[in-house]
């Protein structure tokens, strides 16, 4: 059996990026006003029924945060048209590197989110795969990206691209909003940063400035 030491020679060198988004006003006010909401939300509830009993607004209030900090409509439908930071980084960064030919795979948690990051590339008639939990098929879509030149994009559920996939065609991997087990981020960029690969990884983890996602 080969050891540890000789397979990572065999890997393709892999380079780690966190990007920075700022929100807009509309989304930084949408935010402020959720946190002012869950804070005083928690404080009566810790009034009324102490601290035992106010970990299910807790977990309630972390979870509206983080979706707040992608996009504003993953907790209001009505809000899934507009745009968000996070995803006109992403879209100018994909722009970026389909320039140059290269493939790019991304993962979220929340499948909402990759929902908005569908319609908004099925509105430029953008060429992708897509897979989560629910997906059927899930081979053939591996198949796809992996041999089509004009597949360049794969937008997957954290959960559903942690293990089991070897997607070597892409040279980008980008992981757009935190887990809160580094370990899960790092299986979904294994998924190209694997031996089959040529080339380098370059792995991208967005974070939105000044929001609950920089203090996992």
């Amino acid at each position: 059996r080969r050891t540890k030491t000789q397979v990572l020679q065999d890997l393709p060198t892999k380079t780690e990026q966190t990007l920075y988004c700022e929100l807009s006003e509309k989304e930084r006010a949408h935010y402020d006003e959720l946190l002012v909401h869950y804070r005083a939300r928690l404080s009566d509830t810790m009034k009324a029924a102490g601290l035992g009993r106010s970990k299910m607004v807790v977990l309630e209030a972390l979870l509206r945060l983080r979706q707040a900090s992608c996009h504003g409509g993953l907790i209001d439908p009505d809000l899934k048209d507009r745009s968000s930071a996070k995803i006109d980084v992403l879209e100018s960064r994909l722009d970026e590197i389909m320039e140059e030919g290269d493939k790019a795979l991304v993962f979220s948690q929340f499948t909402s989110f990759l929902s908005i990051v569908r319609q908004r590339l099925d509105a430029r008639g953008v060429v992708y795969e897509y897979l989560d939990g629910r997906s059927r098929k899930r081979q053939e879509k591996v198949e796809r990206f992996q041999t089509d030149d004009d597949c360049r994009r794969f937008l997957i559920s954290l959960k559903a691209g942690g293990v089991g996939l070897n997607l070597t065609a892409a040279d980008y991997v980008f992981i757009l909003d935190p887990w809160w087990n580094p370990t899960i981020e790092d299986q979904a960029i294994a998924r190209a940063h694997r031996i089959g690969r040529e080339g380098n990884v370059f792995a991208r983890k967005f974070l939105s400035k000044d929001t609950i996602e920089e203090k996992r």
